[in-house]
C-alpha cells in the first residue's frame, strides 16, 4: 500500500496512480527523430526517464551537497545516507546564506549531474533542437514535514521563450514517505487555470499567489483527476512542461532521511534566456539570487509559498 500524505492528510489509495515511463521511448531518439518523445510530453505533460544519469554522478553530486550540509551541522555522518540531525549551525557559520547556496548549487559535481552531457543529449532530443540549460537551479533538500504545493511552473519563466521544460532529478533514491514528486494527472488541458495562470509574470513578493492554497485531496478531486507519482531510483528524471500541474507529497521518512532533487529549465538553444536565470551570478526570479530560494533556509526552517 502506498504511503502518501499531503498537507499531514493520508491521500485515499484511489486518487495515486503511477507515472508512465517513457524510458523506452528514449532508446530510439535522438534530435531528428524526437516525435514520439513530443507525441508523449505533448499528451501526458511529462516524460518520466529511468536511470538517465550516470549512478556515480548522482552519488558524486548527492555526496557533495549533504558533505557541506553537514559542515553547518545539519546531516548526520555519513552524509551521503541523508539523515538530518535537527539542528542547524548554517546561520551562524556562514554569515550571508545567499552566498552559501549559491556555493552549493554551483559544486562541481552537482553541476556534472544536472547540467551534463546525458540531459543535454536528452533534452535536445525532447527539443528537437539544440538545447540549452538556464545557469541557475533549484535544489531542494526537503527534511521531513516539508512538501511543495501544487502550482505550474509557467508564472516562473513567462519570458523570452515559448518553449521552456522543467527537468526534475532525482539524487538518491525516493520511496513515497519520502515525499516524491507528484503530477496532476490530464493537468495539461486544465484550460481555465492555465489560461489564468498565462497572466501571471512573477518576479517580485508582490506577484500574485501561483501555488494551489486550496486543499490537495479536494482539488483533485475537484477534477476528476490522481495524483501521479513512483517510487524514484538515483538519476531517473521527469521532464514537464510549463503548463503541467505538480508539487511533492510530504516528507515523513520514519528514518528522518532528506529528500534531495534538483530542477533545471532547458530550453532551445537559439531563444535568448531570461537573464534573470543566466550567468555566474543569477538574480534569480525577484532579483536576490540564490538567497531567494527555500533550499537556502537551514533545514531546520519551514519553506515559504508562492
Amino acid at each position: 500500500m502506498l504511503d502518501c500524505l499531503v498537507q499531514g492528510t493520508p491521500v485515499p489509495a484511489h486518487l495515486v496512480g503511477e507515472l508512465t515511463d517513457s524510458t523506452a521511448l528514449l532508446e530510439n531518439s535522438n534530435v531528428e527523430n524526437s516525435d514520439t518523445l513530443r507525441e508523449r510530453i505533448e499528451q501526458d505533460g511529462y516524460l518520466l526517464l529511468r536511470g538517465a544519469v550516470d549512478l556515480q554522478r548522482i552519488e558524486a553530486a548527492r555526496s557533495e551537497v549533504f558533505t557541506r550540509l553537514s559542515e553547518v551541522g545539519e546531516i548526520q555522518t555519513p552524509a551521503l545516507a541523508g539523515i538530518a540531525t535537527g539542528t542547524s549551525r548554517r546561520r551562524e557559520q556562514t554569515g550571508d546564506l545567499g552566498l552559501f547556496w549559491r556555493r552549493v548549487s554551483q559544486g562541481a559535481a552537482l553541476r556534472a549531474a544536472t547540467h551534463g552531457s546525458e540531459l543535454h543529449k536528452i533534452m535536445t532530443a525532447v527539443l528537437g533542437q539544440p538545447a540549452q540549460p538556464h545557469d541557475y537551479l533549484f535544489l531542494r533538500p526537503a527534511r521531513v514535514g516539508l512538501s511543495t504545493r501544487l502550482h505550474f511552473d509557467f508564472p516562473f519563466f513567462a519570458r523570452h521563450s515559448s518553449q521552456i521544460y522543467t527537468a526534475w532529478l532525482a539524487l538518491g533514491e525516493i520511496p513515497h514517505e519520502d515525499g516524491t514528486l507528484m503530477i496532476v494527472e490530464g493537468s495539461n488541458r486544465f484550460v481555465d487555470l492555465i489560461n489564468a495562470v498565462k497572466q501571471i509574470d512573477y518576479d517580485s513578493q508582490e506577484s500574485p499567489t501561483v501555488q494551489v492554497m486550496e486543499n490537495t485531496v479536494d482539488f483533485v478531486q475537484s477534477r476528476d483527476s490522481r495524483l501521479l507519482t513512483t517510487h524514484f531510483q538515483p538519476g531517473d528524471v521527469v521532464i514537464f512542461d510549463m503548463f503541467t500541474m505538480h508539487g511533492t507529497f510530504d516528507n515523513h521518512s520514519p528514518q528522518g532521511r532528506v529528500r534531495l532533487s534538483c530542477d533545471v529549465r532547458w530550453q532551445p538553444a537559439s531563444d535568448p534566456l531570461d537573464p534573470r536565470y543566466a550567468g555566474s551570478d543569477p538574480p534569480g526570479t525577484t532579483g536576490i539570487g540564490y538567497g531567494e530560494l527555500n533550499g537556502a533556509k537551514p533545514l531546520t526552517e519551514d519553506w515559504h509559498t508562492r
